[in-house]
């Protein structure tokens, strides 16, 4: 249980029941046989797997943020500001009633 992360919701995993993994690989290798031979188009990539990372080259501070790969997680900036009122309180408490 996370104090201040939202959940995300459980992904959509539909796994088909009657599937034939063989045909399906030499569909694959029948389709890619015959764009070698010029018989179909070249395949078209979708946007989503072009643009992915190229902008990662252009902001150097997200690079730098992933290369890095240490954060401080809200639970542990939590427990410190915790422990830093604790100790300020008993450090005022001792000053005040000696």
């Amino acid at each position: 249980m996370g104090m201040f992360k939202m959940r995300e919701p459980r992904k959509f995993n539909h796994k088909y029941v009657f599937v034939d993994e063989r045909k399906e690989k030499l569909d694959k290798i029948v389709e890619n046989a015959k764009r070698d031979l010029g018989m179909l188009p070249p395949e078209e990539k979708n946007y989503s797997e072009r643009l992915k990372g190229a902008f990662m080259d252009e902001n150097s501070h997200i690079a730098r943020r992933q290369a890095n790969g240490t954060r401080i997680t809200t639970r542990l900036a939590v427990a410190g500001l915790l422990v830093c009122v604790f100790i300020l309180y008993y450090l005022l408490r001792g000053v005040l009633f000696f």
